[in-house]
């Protein structure tokens, strides 16, 4: 093959894992998110819950979306 073949190859061989990682970071987002709805339906269920556990699911839902917020970082490079 000549040279241009094998650059492009090499360029469309490097697409495709960039393409591999960003799918993997969309799935790790969309999995957080399962996670942020699944409590938010949880608080739903449950309306006589304590402050403490309030506070809790707030907590959980903070780390989630630092969580969400540095993959979207990731996701841009």
């Amino acid at each position: 093959m000549d040279k241009d073949l094998l650059d492009h190859r090499k360029f469309l061989e490097e697409q495709l894992e960039w393409s591999k990682q960003q799918s993997r970071i969309l799935d790790r987002i969309d999995e957080k998110l399962h996670e942020m709805k699944h409590i938010a339906e949880y608080a739903i269920n449950n309306c006589k819950l304590t402050y403490e556990e309030i506070n809790k699911l707030n907590l959980q839902l903070s780390d989630l979306k630092d969580e969400i917020y540095s993959l979207e970082n990731s996701y841009r490079l």
